[in-house]
């Protein structure tokens, strides 16, 4: 069994965590904010390291899950980061952030140099899918790394793919996630018009889930519209922050420049730290 270093534990770091230990994995975990680690620890059977650094003399596979780029880098690169102890033959890296395509090329550029394996693996899925183990994983680098960190990516998740070469999961996130923030705004906009006009959400999202375009999604954030309810599943400032790399990588459609400028606006306007569905806050309160 695979000794496995964990970098992140938000929310969906930590209970990505359980399910390994559920699993059978040994896994020990470094955090920023050291309450959470220890807090942790309390209720499963994880190891605590001080550092990145730390995390990489023990481990066989240290996985990242952390905010953005910035937060990546740091770990790999900063002071006691994964890069600056002697790496141990044969260790892989997997990144489970959503980070642009070209920072995780430039990773892993510099990983092979030090003789570790890396792979960009992306998730699909928020906080109750990590719960219950049912995320989606893209994976993106040398198939034969997939393979081996594979049944690490069965306890995480309900399916994984490998995709190519180091990048193409981030841009199949992505991807997804232009998507994902299209539907949202859809949702929220055809909530605003629908209560313009005198007729309640209540009255509109049963009709919408009941026929054609209606989805999880819908469904999903239908008990969150009704009850006002916008405690962040996916945060909209992360939402926000995954169209802005979209727009960084070439995205420039008509509808996802709308979404991108919709997003930042809503962010400013303080609800980024909401659900992506607080959107809706956003419109109806301009």
């Amino acid at each position: 069994m695979i000794n496995i270093g964990w970098i992140g534990l938000g929310n969906m770091g930590s209970p990505m965590v359980k399910n390994l230990v559920k699993a059978g994995f040994k896994v020990t975990v470094y955090n920023r904010s050291a309450d959470k680690s220890k807090a942790l620890a309390e209720e499963i059977s994880i190891g605590i390291a001080g550092s990145p650094a730390e995390l990489a003399g023990t481990s066989d596979v240290i996985v990242t899950m952390l905010s953005d780029d910035k937060a990546v880098k740091e770990i790999y690169e900063g002071s006691n980061g994964i890069l600056s102890v002697e790496s141990k033959k044969g260790m892989i890296a997997v990144d489970m952030s959503t980070v642009s395509p070209d920072t995780t090329q430039a990773l892993a550029a510099i990983c092979k140099e030090n003789g570790i394996a890396y792979l960009d693996a992306p998730v699909s899925g928020s906080v109750k899918p990590a719960e219950d183990a049912q995320l989606i994983i893209m994976a993106g680098g040398e198939e034969a790394v997939y393979e081996k960190v594979k049944p690490m990516f069965d306890a995480l998740g309900k399916a994984s793919f490998y995709l190519g070469k180091n990048g193409t999961a981030n841009v199949a996130k992505l991807s997804i996630n232009l998507f994902l923030g299209i539907v949202t705004q859809g949702l929220a906009e055809a909530v605003v018009f629908a209560r313009k006009n005198g007729l309640t959400a209540e009255a509109l999202l049963p009709l919408i889930n009941a026929g054609a375009v209606g989805s999880g999604l819908t469904k999903l954030k239908t008990e969150n519209i009704i009850h006002d309810d916008f405690k962040a599943a996916f945060a909209l400032k992360l939402l926000a922050k995954d169209i802005r790399l979209a727009k960084e990588n070439g995205m420039n459609t008509p509808i996802g420049l709308a979404l991108s400028t919709t997003l930042q606006s809503a962010s400013e306007k303080g609800h980024g730290e909401e659900d992506m569905i607080a959107v809706l806050k956003y419109l109806s309160e301009n």
